[in-house]
């Protein structure tokens, strides 16, 4: 195992609504969503780049797929924690980890968004 990389490259978050998670992450990130089905899964992607660093993923409303604090976490990178959590309240979220600094890795913050699911933000220095 000598190839160095990132190991995370898709990530689902569940919801109910999709619409109203879409319009949630939208104002959270300040991104389009592309509406997409696979099967009976009805999917909003965010946005991406084949070969760009970093994982793609999905907001996912589907049989098997239920919004939750337990589990895994996703990580989004954004300009100012302060700003997306005000955003994030205002399209009724909720904060659950205020803006904490990492020390040289820059700040973090959890929220819960629209669908009841646990979400992180990730701030460089």
């Amino acid at each position: 195992m000598s190839a160095i990389w990132n190991p995370v490259n898709w990530f689902e978050i569940p919801c109910h609504d999709l619409q109203e998670s879409k319009t949630f992450y939208k104002g959270v990130l300040q991104v389009d969503l592309i509406d997409a089905e696979m099967g009976p899964n009805k999917m909003a992607w965010f946005p991406m780049e084949q070969g760009a660093p970093g994982a793609a993923g999905t907001l996912i409303q589907g049989d098997g797929y239920t919004p939750s604090h337990d589990g895994s976490l996703v990580y989004f990178g954004v300009p100012s924690i302060d700003s997306a959590l005000e955003t994030v309240a205002k399209l009724g979220g909720k904060t659950l980890l205020p803006k904490t600094s990492i020390g040289e890795h820059g700040s973090i913050a959890h929220f819960e968004d629209c669908a009841g699911n646990r979400v992180a933000l990730h701030e460089k220095p």
